[in-house]
Protein backbone atom coordinates (compact mmCIF):
# COMPACT_ATOMS: atom_id res chain seq x y z
CA UNK A 1 0.00 0.00 0.00
CA UNK A 2 1.60 3.33 -1.39
CA UNK A 3 2.33 5.73 1.60
CA UNK A 4 0.30 9.18 2.50
CA UNK A 5 1.83 11.83 1.15
CA UNK A 6 0.70 13.49 4.93
CA UNK A 7 2.57 10.97 6.17
CA UNK A 8 5.67 11.24 4.43
CA UNK A 9 6.05 15.18 5.03
CA UNK A 10 5.27 14.45 8.52
CA UNK A 11 8.43 12.16 8.81
CA UNK A 12 10.52 14.52 6.70
CA UNK A 13 10.54 16.89 9.48
CA UNK A 14 12.60 17.39 12.71
CA UNK A 15 10.66 16.35 16.00
CA UNK A 16 11.24 18.08 19.44
CA UNK A 17 13.95 15.32 20.02
CA UNK A 18 15.52 14.96 16.50
CA UNK A 19 15.53 18.72 15.47
CA UNK A 20 19.47 20.08 15.59
CA UNK A 21 18.30 23.79 16.57
CA UNK A 22 20.80 26.19 17.26
CA UNK A 23 23.39 23.88 15.72
CA UNK A 24 21.72 23.22 12.32
CA UNK A 25 25.19 24.69 11.25
CA UNK A 26 26.55 21.93 12.37
CA UNK A 27 24.64 19.64 9.18
CA UNK A 28 26.33 21.81 6.40
CA UNK A 29 28.58 19.00 4.72
CA UNK A 30 26.33 15.78 5.46
CA UNK A 31 25.76 13.91 2.26
CA UNK A 32 21.96 13.19 1.51
CA UNK A 33 22.92 9.83 1.03
CA UNK A 34 20.96 6.90 3.24
CA UNK A 35 24.16 4.63 3.75
CA UNK A 36 26.85 7.57 4.66
CA UNK A 37 24.49 9.19 6.89
CA UNK A 38 24.30 5.87 8.88
CA UNK A 39 27.98 5.71 8.63
CA UNK A 40 29.00 9.19 10.15
CA UNK A 41 26.16 8.77 12.75
CA UNK A 42 28.21 5.28 13.77
CA UNK A 43 31.65 7.10 13.81
CA UNK A 44 30.63 10.26 16.39
CA UNK A 45 28.87 7.48 18.82
CA UNK A 46 29.65 4.66 20.70
CA UNK A 47 27.54 2.49 22.61
CA UNK A 48 27.32 1.57 26.30
CA UNK A 49 27.94 -2.00 25.77
CA UNK A 50 30.87 -1.28 22.83
CA UNK A 51 33.65 -0.76 25.39
CA UNK A 52 35.21 -4.48 24.55
CA UNK A 53 34.45 -4.07 21.24
CA UNK A 54 36.35 -1.30 20.59
CA UNK A 55 39.29 -1.91 23.17
CA UNK A 56 38.23 1.47 24.72
CA UNK A 57 37.30 1.88 29.00
CA UNK A 58 34.24 4.21 28.73
CA UNK A 59 35.32 6.88 31.97
CA UNK A 60 31.84 6.46 34.51
CA UNK A 61 30.45 9.81 34.04
CA UNK A 62 30.18 8.99 30.87
CA UNK A 63 28.83 5.90 30.53
CA UNK A 64 26.24 6.76 33.32
CA UNK A 65 25.00 9.87 31.91
CA UNK A 66 25.63 10.33 28.09
CA UNK A 67 22.86 8.33 27.34
CA UNK A 68 20.78 10.02 29.75
CA UNK A 69 20.72 13.01 27.20
CA UNK A 70 17.45 13.15 25.31
CA UNK A 71 17.63 15.50 22.36
CA UNK A 72 20.09 16.11 19.44
CA UNK A 73 21.11 19.06 19.92
CA UNK A 74 22.43 18.44 23.34
CA UNK A 75 24.04 15.44 21.70
CA UNK A 76 25.55 17.36 19.33
CA UNK A 77 26.80 19.74 22.28
CA UNK A 78 28.57 16.59 23.77
CA UNK A 79 30.12 15.87 20.67
CA UNK A 80 31.48 19.26 19.59
CA UNK A 81 32.74 19.88 22.95
CA UNK A 82 34.83 16.66 22.96
CA UNK A 83 36.03 17.61 19.27
CA UNK A 84 34.75 20.25 17.04
CA UNK A 85 35.98 18.62 14.25
CA UNK A 86 33.45 18.77 10.93
CA UNK A 87 30.92 15.69 11.95
CA UNK A 88 31.67 13.54 8.75
CA UNK A 89 35.05 13.34 10.26
CA UNK A 90 35.61 9.95 12.49
CA UNK A 91 36.11 10.07 16.15
CA UNK A 92 38.10 8.20 17.89
CA UNK A 93 36.34 6.11 20.60
CA UNK A 94 37.54 8.44 23.68
CA UNK A 95 35.86 11.36 21.77
CA UNK A 96 32.44 9.86 21.17
CA UNK A 97 28.97 9.56 22.69
CA UNK A 98 28.28 7.03 24.98
CA UNK A 99 24.74 6.24 24.11
CA UNK A 100 22.52 3.30 22.84
CA UNK A 101 20.58 2.05 19.84
CA UNK A 102 18.24 4.68 20.08
CA UNK A 103 21.12 7.41 19.78
CA UNK A 104 22.29 5.88 17.26
CA UNK A 105 19.03 5.97 15.36
CA UNK A 106 18.15 8.97 16.32
CA UNK A 107 20.94 10.82 15.15
CA UNK A 108 20.67 8.92 11.91
CA UNK A 109 17.10 10.03 11.84
CA UNK A 110 17.97 13.47 12.56
CA UNK A 111 20.63 13.66 9.48
CA UNK A 112 17.63 11.97 7.31
CA UNK A 113 15.27 14.83 8.02
CA UNK A 114 17.71 17.54 7.52
CA UNK A 115 17.54 16.38 4.01
CA UNK A 116 14.12 15.83 3.65
CA UNK A 117 14.07 11.96 3.49
CA UNK A 118 11.30 10.98 5.88
CA UNK A 119 12.80 9.01 8.78
CA UNK A 120 11.13 7.56 11.77
CA UNK A 121 12.96 5.53 14.80
CA UNK A 122 11.00 2.00 15.35
CA UNK A 123 11.79 0.21 18.63
CA UNK A 124 11.29 -3.50 18.29
CA UNK A 125 13.60 -6.94 18.97
CA UNK A 126 16.94 -8.31 16.61
CA UNK A 127 17.78 -11.65 16.61
CA UNK A 128 21.65 -10.55 14.98
CA UNK A 129 23.37 -9.84 18.03
CA UNK A 130 23.08 -13.26 20.03
CA UNK A 131 23.59 -16.82 18.37
CA UNK A 132 20.97 -18.67 20.88
CA UNK A 133 17.60 -16.85 18.97
CA UNK A 134 16.91 -14.89 21.79
CA UNK A 135 15.61 -11.48 19.89
CA UNK A 136 17.23 -8.39 21.87
CA UNK A 137 15.27 -5.14 22.42
CA UNK A 138 16.84 -2.71 20.02
CA UNK A 139 15.86 0.72 18.18
CA UNK A 140 16.50 0.57 14.06
CA UNK A 141 15.78 3.52 11.33
CA UNK A 142 12.65 3.51 9.27
CA UNK A 143 13.55 5.19 6.09
CA UNK A 144 11.35 5.87 3.19
CA UNK A 145 12.65 4.32 -0.11
CA UNK A 146 11.73 6.60 -2.88
CA UNK A 147 12.93 4.35 -5.63
CA UNK A 148 10.89 0.92 -4.35
CA UNK A 149 8.25 3.04 -2.99
CA UNK A 150 8.33 1.45 0.42
CA UNK A 151 9.63 2.13 4.07
CA UNK A 152 12.67 0.12 4.85
CA UNK A 153 14.47 -0.68 8.02
CA UNK A 154 18.28 0.12 8.83
CA UNK A 155 21.07 0.02 11.13
CA UNK A 156 23.34 2.80 12.23
CA UNK A 157 25.38 0.69 14.72
CA UNK A 158 25.76 -2.30 12.07
CA UNK A 159 27.69 -0.21 9.55
CA UNK A 160 31.34 -0.67 10.78
CA UNK A 161 32.54 -3.68 9.52
CA UNK A 162 35.32 -4.07 11.06
CA UNK A 163 33.63 -4.52 14.36
CA UNK A 164 30.12 -5.90 13.21
CA UNK A 165 29.24 -8.58 11.22
CA UNK A 166 25.77 -9.14 9.78
CA UNK A 167 25.08 -11.65 6.38
CA UNK A 168 22.36 -8.67 5.28
CA UNK A 169 22.81 -5.11 4.32
CA UNK A 170 22.69 -2.81 7.61
CA UNK A 171 20.00 -0.26 5.16
CA UNK A 172 17.86 -2.87 4.20
CA UNK A 173 17.02 -5.34 7.79
CA UNK A 174 14.83 -8.15 6.73
CA UNK A 175 11.63 -7.51 8.56
CA UNK A 176 12.01 -11.22 10.21
CA UNK A 177 15.35 -9.96 11.59
CA UNK A 178 13.95 -7.01 13.28
CA UNK A 179 10.74 -7.41 14.93
CA UNK A 180 9.08 -4.32 15.38
CA UNK A 181 7.08 -4.44 19.07
CA UNK A 182 3.74 -4.91 17.78
CA UNK A 183 4.91 -8.06 15.78
CA UNK A 184 6.80 -9.15 18.08
CA UNK A 185 3.66 -8.74 20.78
CA UNK A 186 1.67 -10.68 17.34
CA UNK A 187 4.14 -13.49 17.07
CA UNK A 188 3.90 -14.06 21.16
CA UNK A 189 -0.04 -14.04 21.21
CA UNK A 190 -1.46 -15.24 17.89
CA UNK A 191 1.32 -17.73 16.54
CA UNK A 192 2.68 -19.11 20.00
CA UNK A 193 6.07 -18.01 20.28
CA UNK A 194 8.07 -18.58 23.63
CA UNK A 195 7.87 -14.70 25.12
CA UNK A 196 10.92 -15.47 27.21
CA UNK A 197 12.58 -15.16 24.25
CA UNK A 198 12.29 -11.30 23.92
CA UNK A 199 13.63 -8.80 26.03
CA UNK A 200 16.91 -7.21 27.16
CA UNK A 201 18.18 -10.72 27.98
CA UNK A 202 17.12 -13.84 28.34
CA UNK A 203 15.74 -14.80 32.30
CA UNK A 204 18.72 -16.42 33.19
CA UNK A 205 20.09 -13.69 33.19
CA UNK A 206 17.59 -10.49 34.61
CA UNK A 207 13.68 -9.60 35.05
CA UNK A 208 13.18 -7.70 31.65
CA UNK A 209 12.24 -9.83 29.13
CA UNK A 210 8.52 -11.16 27.96
CA UNK A 211 5.08 -9.97 27.66
CA UNK A 212 5.51 -6.83 30.30
CA UNK A 213 8.24 -6.03 28.43
CA UNK A 214 7.36 -6.03 24.98
CA UNK A 215 4.04 -4.49 26.01
CA UNK A 216 6.69 -1.46 27.26
CA UNK A 217 7.94 -1.75 23.53
CA UNK A 218 4.89 -1.15 21.84
CA UNK A 219 4.28 2.05 23.81
CA UNK A 220 7.87 3.64 22.73
CA UNK A 221 7.23 2.58 19.45
CA UNK A 222 3.78 4.20 18.85
CA UNK A 223 5.26 7.15 20.42
CA UNK A 224 7.90 6.98 18.20
CA UNK A 225 5.58 7.07 14.72
CA UNK A 226 4.18 9.84 16.32
CA UNK A 227 7.63 11.47 16.36
CA UNK A 228 8.12 11.40 20.55
CA UNK A 229 11.46 9.49 20.50
CA UNK A 230 11.67 9.39 24.49
CA UNK A 231 14.41 7.30 25.84
CA UNK A 232 13.94 3.50 26.66
CA UNK A 233 13.38 3.74 30.14
CA UNK A 234 10.98 6.53 30.04
CA UNK A 235 7.73 5.30 31.49
CA UNK A 236 4.55 6.19 30.79
CA UNK A 237 0.29 5.15 31.08
CA UNK A 238 -0.29 1.42 31.66
CA UNK A 239 0.39 -0.22 35.52
CA UNK A 240 4.21 -1.54 34.85
CA UNK A 241 4.53 -3.58 37.88
CA UNK A 242 7.37 -5.62 38.63
CA UNK A 243 10.02 -6.68 35.83
CA UNK A 244 9.24 -9.77 34.43
CA UNK A 245 6.09 -10.60 36.14
CA UNK A 246 2.78 -11.43 34.30
CA UNK A 247 1.02 -8.62 32.54
CA UNK A 248 -3.00 -8.81 33.94
CA UNK A 249 -5.38 -10.41 31.72
CA UNK A 250 -7.05 -6.91 30.76
CA UNK A 251 -3.61 -5.53 30.22
CA UNK A 252 -3.09 -8.24 27.42
CA UNK A 253 -6.11 -7.48 26.05
CA UNK A 254 -5.72 -3.75 25.53
CA UNK A 255 -2.24 -4.74 23.66
CA UNK A 256 -4.04 -7.28 21.82
CA UNK A 257 -5.68 -4.38 20.16
CA UNK A 258 -3.03 -1.69 19.98
CA UNK A 259 -0.39 -4.12 18.19
CA UNK A 260 -1.87 -4.54 14.88
CA UNK A 261 -1.97 -1.05 14.55
CA UNK A 262 2.18 -0.20 15.25
CA UNK A 263 2.99 -4.13 13.08
CA UNK A 264 2.72 -4.98 9.15
CA UNK A 265 2.03 -1.68 7.18
CA UNK A 266 1.42 0.91 9.37
CA UNK A 267 -1.30 3.66 8.96
CA UNK A 268 -0.41 6.90 9.68
CA UNK A 269 -3.69 8.03 10.35
CA UNK A 270 -4.66 5.05 12.73
CA UNK A 271 -0.85 5.46 14.61
CA UNK A 272 -1.73 9.17 14.82
CA UNK A 273 -5.34 8.70 16.39
CA UNK A 274 -4.58 6.09 18.90
CA UNK A 275 -1.81 7.87 20.14
CA UNK A 276 -3.61 11.21 20.65
CA UNK A 277 -6.77 10.01 21.76
CA UNK A 278 -5.50 7.24 24.49
CA UNK A 279 -4.73 8.48 27.78
CA UNK A 280 -2.49 5.12 28.72
CA UNK A 281 -0.66 5.45 25.08
CA UNK A 282 0.04 9.65 24.97
CA UNK A 283 3.06 10.35 26.18
CA UNK A 284 2.26 12.98 29.03
CA UNK A 285 4.69 16.54 30.10
CA UNK A 286 5.97 14.60 32.66
CA UNK A 287 7.60 10.79 32.46
CA UNK A 288 9.22 9.03 34.98
CA UNK A 289 12.38 8.20 33.88
CA UNK A 290 14.32 4.73 35.50
CA UNK A 291 17.48 5.63 34.39
CA UNK A 292 20.15 2.36 34.68
CA UNK A 293 22.53 4.03 36.48
CA UNK A 294 21.26 7.11 38.18
CA UNK A 295 17.88 5.88 39.15
CA UNK A 296 14.13 6.82 39.14
CA UNK A 297 13.13 10.96 38.63
CA UNK A 298 10.25 12.17 37.09
CA UNK A 299 11.60 14.54 34.14
CA UNK A 300 9.45 16.65 32.36
CA UNK A 301 9.78 16.72 28.59
CA UNK A 302 10.54 19.75 26.22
Amino acid sequence: MPETQEALAFYATQSTFSDPGELTALYADLPPDVAQLARISRDLLIHRGEDTVFGHRHPTDRLHNDAETRYVDDILRILADRDPAPLPERRAPADRFVGTCRDFALLHTSFLRHHGIPARTRSGFADYFRGDGFHVDHVVTEYWDTDRGTWLLADPQLVDPAHHHVDFDPMDIPRDRFLVAGEAWRQIREQGADERRFGLHPPAEGPFHGERFVAGNIRLDLAALNKVETLLWDVWGEDEGEPGTPLPEESRVFYDRVAPVVSGTVSFAAARELFTADDILRTPPTVTCYAPFNGPSAVTLR
